[in-house]
Parts: C-alpha cells; sequence; structure tokens
C-alpha cells in the first residue's frame, strides 16, 4: 500500500543507518515491525500474576491435541 508521509530527514537517515536497510520503505516498515513487537511483548508482560493456569508445564507439554 502506498502512503505518502512526511518525516525528520535525520531520524530516517538515522533509522536507514541503524537497520542497514536498502531503501527506506524497508527501513520504516522494519521500524514498525519492531515497535508493534515490542507494543505486543509490553502486552503480554502486563498479564503477569493475572492469569492462573491448572495444568503444569510438564502437562502442558505432553498433552494431545
Amino acid at each position: 500500500m502506498r502512503s505518502t508521509v512526511t518525516l525528520d530527514k535525520t531520524k530516517l537517515d538515522l533509522l536507514l543507518e541503524e537497520t542497514q536497510s536498502r531503501s527506506k520503505a524497508s527501513a520504516v516498515s522494519l521500524a514498525i515491525d519492531e515497535y508493534l513487537k515490542r507494543k505486543k511483548m509490553e502486552k503480554i508482560k502486563s498479564m503477569k500474576g493475572k492469569l492462573e493456569f491448572t495444568l503444569s508445564a510438564e502437562e502442558i507439554r505432553h498433552r494431545e491435541r
């Protein structure tokens, strides 16, 4: 999908350097993927202590699917 976005040149140059991407599009896509991954991890970490498991890790590992 095409989008037009105005980005700060300095930030974009740093992003290209850090990601070692060949194109601006791939660098921005990589940055978006990384951002979404981190947000998902934060959401999972926020559930710590809020979930209750009735099966042990061993039981889950050997359970028939």
